[in-house]
């Protein structure tokens, strides 16, 4: 059976991995450019682009999967059916006329359309998520469902190690979905609408820490957008203090107030405080937040 792959991201990269040690090695992977990246805007390519070449797969990499250049590449190989995971880019006509798709979403679908359903399922104060393979359609990841796995999410885990378990699970499951659809036993059950809830792209309001509202959910922001895109408080003078780790306090201290005695960080929240474990500040590295003092004067938070 020959598989396209059709993915982007670290997440994606190891569900690619997964499929290429299984007898499903894809015969086509489908990854945008290469970009500009990081403080020295050096060229990058997408950690899917990177896994196929150490895997030896044929890769294409296209601005818009839609462009008859780009289809023509995916027709050129004769595909049975194409695997999508963490792609970005919507699929339309031609290719989805032609080609059956089927997508590796991590969350349990239809809770979670959308971009990102790690972060929100963390911010949301979910104690569940998981992976679900569905049927791409023209709808926001609101195709049939093939299969569907649950997972618990560990208190005070963090971005990187749910998505990480996530992008394993997700793997064995796009194994075992395209052996259903090879053998001719995958079977598809529509999602209820009605259920449907969105997981918004993440924008720059989503990481500013705002001490008027309760600890516990800034802690749970911190932890939602760690590692790879980072909370942060704004100081005084328009600095910003990136969070990498922190916890909940029951202390009472006034919203905005950030204590720094005995080598800790304590900031006053709307209810309760938030103790910052691990911090980040403007132009350097993570450090523990003693480590920070050392070599920082105590910080204010800016007023509102």
């Amino acid at each position: 059976m020959n598989v396209v792959f059709l993915g982007t991201s670290e997440y994606a990269a190891t569900v690619l991995r997964r499929l290429s040690s299984s007898e499903l090695r894809p015969a086509l992977v489908v990854a945008p450019p290469d970009r500009r990246r990081g403080r020295g805007r050096r060229l990058a390519s997408p950690p899917v682009a990177e896994a196929a070449c150490e895997l030896g797969l044929e890769l294409v990499q296209v601005e818009s999967v839609n462009d008859a250049a780009a289809a023509g590449s995916v027709q050129a190989v004769d595909p049975d059916v194409g695997m999508v995971c963490a792609f970005g880019q919507l699929i339309g006509a031609p290719l989805l006329d032609e080609l059956e798709m089927l997508n590796i979403h991590p969350s349990l679908l239809p809770r979670w359309r959308g971009a990102a359903p790690i972060e929100r399922a963390i911010l949301a104060g979910d104690t569940e998520t998981g992976v679900t393979v569905m049927r791409v359609t023209a709808g926001l990841d609101s195709g049939p469902i093939a299969l569907q796995r649950p997972v618990s999410i560990d208190p005070g885990e963090d971005h990187g190690s749910l998505s990480a378990r996530l992008a394993e699970l997700g793997g064995e499951l796009a194994v075992e979905a395209l052996r259903r659809r090879r053998d001719g036993r995958l079977e598809l059950d529509e999602q209820d609408d009605s259920l449907a809830t969105y997981a918004d792209k993440i924008g720059s309001a989503d990481r500013r820490l705002d001490p008027a509202r309760p600890a516990a959910e800034l802690e749970r922001r911190v932890r939602a957008l760690t590692p790879h895109v980072g909370a942060y408080l704004e100081l005084d003078g328009g600095e910003r203090l990136v969070v990498r780790a922190a916890e909940e306090l029951a202390a009472d201290r006034r919203p905005g107030e950030l204590g720094a005695a005995g080598g800790e960080l304590v900031l006053g929240c709307g209810e309760g405080a938030l103790r910052l474990l691990e911090v980040q500040p403007a132009g350097g590295r993570a450090m523990a937040a003693d480590a920070y003092l050392r070599g920082h004067p105590a910080p204010s938070v800016a007023p509102g």
